[in-house]
């Protein structure tokens, strides 16, 4: 059974989707959600769905403490839900091609420090893209750079502020999220990891 660990700062919707779509799997389970914000909606749902929470502040990201506690759940595969925190190298390379991350863009455009939620949607509107989309991707030492899994796209119409296009990304993220997790479970176990 491969074990996931999801790290999240915000509301956690993508996190919920997750926990759902493993529940009762027979590859794999949820079996920790760790958190960098103490008020995160994230953990209210951690908590509703049965999951053990892990919060944890930025000094320990950096230190190892956040490792060792991945290390001691002897996690098998890290999925960063709206994690918005650029992980450590040493945690990066204690995990290779074993965290995915998903971002609410088609990178490389909109990618990078400060690049979340609603700042990418405004960048896109901004940009005058006529479209953008979801990219996810493995995660590496810098921020939104990694090997891409899957990308999804979707138009921008001419009508859409932020909150409109948060919406169709939203559902494309909740959409293909999970199965593209899925995939790289059955990669994993298919290797013997």
């Amino acid at each position: 059974m491969v074990r996931l660990a999801i790290l999240a700062s915000g509301s956690g919707s993508n996190a919920q989707r997750l926990i759902e779509h493993f529940q009762g799997h027979p590859l794999a389970e949820v079996v920790l959600v760790g958190c960098d914000q103490p008020r995160a909606g994230v953990l209210q749902r951690a908590w509703d769905a049965g999951v053990p929470s892990y919060l944890f502040n930025s000094a320990q990201l950096r230190d190892g403490t956040v490792l060792g506690e991945l290390q001691g759940q002897r996690i098998d595969l890290i999925v960063l839900a709206g994690f918005l925190r650029l992980l450590p190298a040493a945690l990066v390379r204690a995990f290779p091609e074993r965290i995915v991350n998903i971002h609410p863009a088609l990178l490389p455009e909109h990618g990078g420090k400060g690049m979340y939620g609603v700042h990418v949607h405004q960048a896109v509107l901004a940009a005058g893209d006529q479209e953008s989309g979801i990219t996810i991707h493995l995660v590496n030492e810098r921020y939104d750079e990694g090997r891409h899994l899957l990308q999804v796209r979707c138009p921008v119409l001419p009508t859409d502020t932020p909150e409109t296009l948060a919406e169709r990304i939203h559902a494309l993220e909740h959409a293909h999220f999970p199965l593209v997790v899925e995939e790289v479970v059955r990669t994993l176990v298919a290797q013997g990891r």
